[in-house]
């Protein structure tokens, strides 16, 4: 408490003065004080290097808020502000890969085919895993060409369920996705809605038939608007800008490869998600289910 009045006041009174008041030794002072520096700078060096060590995991990711919150929920990690691990990033010169910019896109509907009504209507909120499945389509480049990536995501945990790879954009890859997902989830497919776009893949006879056998409730996007399937549009952003805009895929199995280490590998099993609380989408339904045995 001396030392620490003295520091308070040494721009209003010598410190000699004061040591002399409070009957302690100005070089106990300045011990004092270096001994402060030194635990300081052991926490700033431990901070760096959890900083680092979760930035690293993430493969380069995870920018100043989601490595604060790990750090903060890990009893064994130094817990730090985000305005401290922000400043730990800038000072060893680590950021995210991931840009800012969001441009969603669509596919190209048959006018030939009437839609299912939009039965979602934004309401990307399910209380139980299996209730609501979105999906859609995108392209990754490999060389000389592209290949096609159809996926099935839970709006529970927003967990990749499905997906498939094709060069094909034909139904069979859309199918191949959803079988996927029913044959690893085995919903009660009566109690399932299906969210897709207005693709024509998705209002084919083909597909329909696979829905209406299984008693899948079909919702379907309205003309233009990507938002009413914004979650399946932002996975694919992350996909993206977080994994495969950094991989040079030779043909489609390093293409598919590199798809499994992110979904497998990172996105359902370590991806941490604000929307669920700041829990990847496996450890958030283990938590749902181990709520239900307790």
């Amino acid at each position: 408490m001396k030392y620490a009045w003295i520091t308070k006041h040494r721009d209003m009174f010598p410190i000699i003065a004061m040591s002399k008041s409070f009957n302690v030794s100005t070089s106990g002072y300045y011990k004092s004080l270096l001994q402060r520096v030194s635990k300081r700078a052991q926490r700033t060096q431990t901070i760096r290097q959890q900083v680092k060590k979760l930035h690293d995991e993430s493969n380069h990711i995870y920018g100043s808020y989601k490595i604060a919150n790990l750090m903060n929920e890990d009893d064994a990690s130094e817990s730090a502000c985000r305005n401290t691990v922000a400043k730990a990033m800038k000072e060893m010169g680590l950021k995210s890969r991931v840009s800012k910019s969001f441009t969603p896109t669509t596919t190209r509907s048959d006018e030939s085919k009437k839609p299912a009504d939009n039965i979602l209507d934004q309401d990307f909120y399910a209380d139980a895993p299996n209730r609501k499945w979105v999906t859609d389509i995108t392209y990754l480049a490999v060389d000389g060409g592209w290949v096609y990536l159809a996926v099935v995501l839970d709006l529970f945990s927003r967990k990749v369920v499905g997906w498939a790879i094709s060069e094909s954009l034909a139904t069979p890859l859309f199918s191949e996705a959803l079988r996927k997902a029913i044959e690893a989830r085995q919903p009660e497919t009566d109690k399932l809605l299906h969210h897709s776009d207005r693709g024509c893949q998705y209002t084919s006879d083909e597909y329909q038939h696979v829905l209406k056998t299984m008693s899948i409730t079909c919702s379907m996007s309205r003309t233009g608007c990507c938002y009413d399937n914004a979650v399946m549009e932002r996975f694919f952003w992350s996909l993206k800008h977080e994994w495969t805009n950094f991989e040079d895929f030779a043909d489609i199995e390093e293409a598919r490869l590199g798809v499994f280490e992110y979904i497998e590998g990172f996105y359902n099993s370590k991806r941490i998600h604000q929307t669920l609380r700041y829990k990847s989408p496996n450890e958030f339904e283990e938590n749902y289910f181990n709520k239900l045995i307790a």
